[in-house]
């Protein structure tokens, strides 16, 4: 069973450039994206049970509605999808939103890189571990 890919991200063009990634590193994941944290929240207070989790959530941190660390608490109090990896992917460097992603239960804070061929190589690798690699529990 192919389990999809959460995409959290409200920027259009870095949605395009993640959309870009995954069709050349030919993901056979389907791509379920949400464009603000308030859509996030409600896809995961609303998914179904006879749905597959996400094998993986990339949660991006400036978000509207709700930001990224909110939506990272709520997930992780959700009862049938609290365990799922979640990698924030972000362009904030700062030390606090860093501390605070792990404290809420990150597994993996990236910063996203501007440059198209060196995002490919993140979601590489985000391929070769967090989808080939990784054993995630199921819910």
């Amino acid at each position: 069973m192919i389990r999809p890919i959460m995409l959290i991200e409200d920027n259009p063009m870095d949605l395009d450039l993640t959309r870009r990634a995954f069709v050349r590193r030919h993901l056979a994941n389907p791509l379920i994206v949400a464009r603000d944290g308030a859509e996030a929240v409600a896809r995961f207070e609303s998914w179904p049970p006879d749905q597959p989790p996400p094998a993986v959530v990339l949660l991006d941190l400036k978000l509207p509605k709700l930001d990224g660390l909110e939506v990272l608490r709520r997930l992780r109090a959700h009862p049938d999808l609290g365990t799922v990896p979640v990698v924030v992917l972000t362009t904030s460097t700062e030390d606090a939103d860093v501390q605070t992603a792990y404290k809420l239960g990150a597994n993996s804070y990236i910063i996203k890189p501007v440059n198209f061929e060196k995002f490919v190589e993140v979601v590489v690798q985000i391929d070769l571990y967090w989808l080939a690699l990784n054993h995630a529990p199921q819910p």
